[in-house]
């Protein structure tokens, strides 16, 4: 986990997967590098983004730069989600459930990355259909971008919060 600090926040970066790619040329072959970063704040802001390059510092500073730019913010409610939730993205698929305090983050590699550096401390999570990095990082951000605060949805129904938890 490497942070960085930029402006007056502090970012956690975390590098998702990194891969080698050949080019075949008449010489021989051509190697560069894509990785795939995960950048939050660790307070309901992420985002991610891959970097390609020939060398794996500049890929992955490439990755950071699309990350910050990309940038999701989330509605946390005690370290946890609001409520469950199902992100998509190709044939991958993550179920996000909210978690009691003292339960820790239970999920895999790439999910796990997306919800530290989103700041969430409780949530259980299961990966369905593929595990292929890529996906299942667009996955868990299709999945977190569909939560919306308690604040927000009264506001778009027009009723009270009491009313909401009825």
């Amino acid at each position: 986990m490497l942070k960085k600090e930029t402006e007056e926040n502090l970012f956690i970066d975390k590098v998702v997967h990194i891969s080698r790619v050949a080019k075949v040329v008449k010489g021989g072959r051509r190697f560069s590098f894509s990785a795939m970063v995960v950048v939050g704040d660790g307070q309901g802001k992420v985002g991610f983004g891959l970097g390609k390059a020939h060398e794996v510092p500049e890929a992955i500073r490439k990755g950071v730069e699309k990350a910050k730019k990309s940038m999701i913010e989330i509605p946390l409610v005690e370290g946890t989600i609001p409520y469950q939730v199902n992100g998509k993205f190709g044939a991958g698929s993550v179920v996000l459930k909210p978690a009691g305090k003292g339960t820790g983050v239970i999920a895999g590699g790439a999910v796990r990355a997306v919800l530290e550096a989103v700041g969430v401390r409780n949530i259980l999570t299961k990966c369905i259909g593929t595990n292929n990095p890529h996906n299942v990082v667009r996955a868990t951000i299709d999945g977190l971008s569909r939560l919306q605060s308690r604040e927000r949805v009264v506001t778009k129904r027009g009723i009270t919060a009491e009313e909401l938890s009825i």
